[in-house]
Formats: structure tokens, C-alpha cells, sequence
């Protein structure tokens, strides 16, 4: 007779809904013990808890979290004696996994605590990169973006750096634009950003188009948390009559709340000038100063980002560089130069998008 399950009072919130380990099992799990693993990464779907931990310690509670607990490691062990898990992939264990599977094993309500408070809670403690549509929705995959192959910006990226490092440190960063020629890596220096720091508690989190108008959600949710937060808005630019413009702006500097210390915009562009304006646009040069006004408000959206970072197009020569540092090489045979000046110069033009793709091409 299969024994009765120990009685529970309502599991994490990572344990609950129609079919618990099948949303559980969306992911290979590590090697060892998988109801170990599942229920470790279950605590961090505890998100109302881990909230009231990382706000304080009410009293009272500790005792009832010791409790279940307990009873979490007797599902475990009834688990383990009554069920089994097949065809588990495998994957290297994560930090904060660890940590859970520890409390499990034999930690109590202090650690508990302490776990909330290093690692926050699901999903942030189990991914590093995200996107905001206006809800969140992690990214498990992440493009493995590599600063190493960048070719020709590298005073930008050093300056990119250590602002973030800045940010990491706890110290007042700025917010940051990159912009200049398309295809230069503006958008991979960024994601570069995750591959580099995530070990470090940055958590990468792009915005949509759609997600802008819900962004102070975002920052609410995101408020109070331990690890750091780029919010990533990629090809940054408005029309005049885009109201949306003057709510970002707001939002980088200058709305009535404040925004929390855990987070740093980070935007890339073509432009400079964020807002898309026509020659007709510009008041004559004699004009009342007045006039000018409504030139100087769309301006201002630029002057929100305090780190301007440009990058400017591809020459022949820096595109020959960028193609032998994808292909590896200190530098290129004549006929592998003449096919790759070949390929850009078919309309594609001299940049690096170009010279990755030409050296995917070959390889």
C-alpha cells in the first residue's frame, strides 16, 4: 500500500497549480537527488514570503517556517520512497540552488532568511536575463554575448564597464547611451553586460516597445531585491508626437517618485537625438527664444542618459580586423581579404554585424 503523504500546510508557490512537476521539470535539473532539487528550487517561488523576510523578520514567523520546513523534507523523503523521476537532463548546479538545497537538507528558518536576503526569490534567483512586455518573462537561454570579439570600440566599452562596476559597487552610476552607426555592436556590448557580471547578481531585463507604458511596475517589483538590475531598451527612438518620450524621460530623472537604487538604464540608438524631428521642426534662427522651447524638451530625453557613448561607423580596415577576429586569426590570406571585401561591398557596407556574418559564412 502506497503510504499517505505527510500533512501540509500550503506549499511554495513554486508546488502549486495542475501539474507542479511538469512546470518544475521545464528545465534539466543537476546531478543527484531530483525531488532535492525541485523542492530547492520550489523555495524560491515562496515570493510573498521571501518579501516579508527581505522587509523584516516578523515574530512569530520563524517558528511557522521552521515547521514547514520540516514538513517539506518529510514530502521529500515520501517522495523519494514512493515516486521516481526519469530522462532528467543535466546541467551545472546554480549558486542560489545550492543554497535552497541546503536549507533543505538540514537548515532552518535563520537560513531561510539569509537565503532570501542573498538570493532574492524566483525567478530572479534562477535567471539572469529577462524580458518586459509589461509582464515579466525569463529568458532561459540568453544569447552568450562576448565582449572579446569586439573590435575598434574598446575605449567605449572600458568607460561601459566601469560605470556598471560602479552600479555593482553599490556607488551612484549613470544611465547610459550608446548610439552611432548601425551593425557596430551597440546591442552586444549590452548583452555582453549579462555574460560578464551575472555571477555578480546583474540581471539583464529588456523592455519592449509594449512594456515602456507599465515600466513603474517593473521598478515595484524589482525594488528591495539583492541582485542589480540593466533594464536594456534597444533602438531607442520616438516621433514628436509620440507621447510616450516625455514618460521615459520622466522616468530616467524627474518623476515624483523615486526610482530604486538597484536599477541602471541602459539604452542603444542610430541617434543621438532620440526624438525623430524635421528640418520644419526647428524654429527660424531669429526667432523668439520662446520658439525654441519645444526644440530644447525633445533634447532633454538625450540629456537624461549622463554616460553618452558613441560609436561611430566601420572603415575598411577596422571591418578586415573584425573579420580575422571572428575567424580567429591574427590576420587574413589575401583571398580570404578579397572574399570578405567582396560580401560587404554587395550592399551589406563595412561593419561588424557584416564581418560576424561573413565569418559564420566560412567557418
Amino acid at each position: 500500500m502506497t503510504p499517505e503523504p505527510p500533512r501540509l500546510i500550503p506549499l511554495p508557490e513554486g508546488l502549486t497549480g495542475p501539474d507542479p512537476v511538469r512546470a518544475l521539470l521545464a528545465e534539466p535539473l543537476p546531478h543527484g537527488d531530483p525531488w532535492g532539487w525541485l523542492l530547492a528550487r520550489a523555495l524560491f517561488g515562496a515570493e510573498a514570503l521571501a518579501r516579508r523576510f527581505l522587509d523584516g523578520t516578523p515574530a512569530g514567523l520563524l517558528r511557522l517556517v521552521d515547521e514547514d520546513l520540516e514538513r517539506l523534507r518529510a514530502l521529500r523523503s515520501w517522495l523519494q520512497a514512493s515516486h521516481a523521476l526519469s530522462d532528467l537532463g543535466c546541467r551545472e548546479a546554480l549558486a542560489a540552488e545550492w543554497a535552497a538545497l541546503e536549507v533543505l537538507d538540514q537548515g532552518g528558518a535563520e537560513q531561510l532568511v539569509e537565503l532570501f536576503r542573498t538570493h532574492g526569490h524566483a525567478p530572479f534567483a534562477l535567471y539572469s536575463a529577462f524580458v518586459w512586455t509589461g509582464a515579466l518573462e525569463p529568458v532561459p537561454h540568453p544569447d552568450p554575448a562576448d565582449e572579446d570579439r569586439f573590435v575598434g570600440y574598446e575605449p567605449q566599452l572600458a568607460r561601459l564597464r566601469a560605470n556598471v562596476e560602479r552600479f555593482l559597487s553599490g556607488k551612484p552610476a549613470l544611465p547610459v547611451l550608446l548610439y552611432g552607426a548601425r551593425g557596430t555592436g551597440k546591442s552586444t556590448a549590452v548583452k555582453a553586460l549579462r555574460s560578464r557580471y551575472a555571477e555578480r547578481g546583474l540581471r539583464l531585463v529588456e523592455v519592449l516597445p509594449e512594456g515602456l507604458e507599465r515600466l513603474p511596475q517593473l521598478l515595484e517589483r524589482v525594488r528591495g531585491l539583492p541582485q542589480r538590475f540593466v533594464l536594456y531598451i534597444d533602438d531607442l527612438a520616438y516621433d514628436a508626437a509620440d507621447p510616450g518620450w516625455r514618460k521615459l524621460k520622466l522616468l530616467l530623472d524627474g518623476a515624483v517618485w523615486a526610482a530604486p537604487d538597484n536599477v541602471l538604464f541602459v539604452a542603444t540608438s542610430n541617434r543621438k537625438n532620440l526624438i525623430r524631428e524635421r528640418w520644419s521642426d526647428r524654429p527660424d534662427p531669429d526667432a523668439e527664444p520662446a520658439a525654441w522651447d519645444g526644440v530644447q524638451e525633445k533634447l532633454a530625453l538625450a540629456d537624461r542618459f549622463g554616460l553618452q557613448l558613441t560609436f561611430p561607423p566601420f572603415d575598411q580596415k577596422l571591418y578586415l580586423r573584425a573579420v580575422a577576429r571572428h575567424l580567429g586569426r591574427e590576420e587574413l590570406d589575401e583571398a580570404t581579404r578579397s572574399e570578405a571585401l567582396r560580401f560587404a561591398l554587395e550592399g551589406r557596407g563595412f561593419s561588424g554585424r557584416t564581418a560576424r556574418q561573413f565569418a559564420d559564412l566560412t567557418v
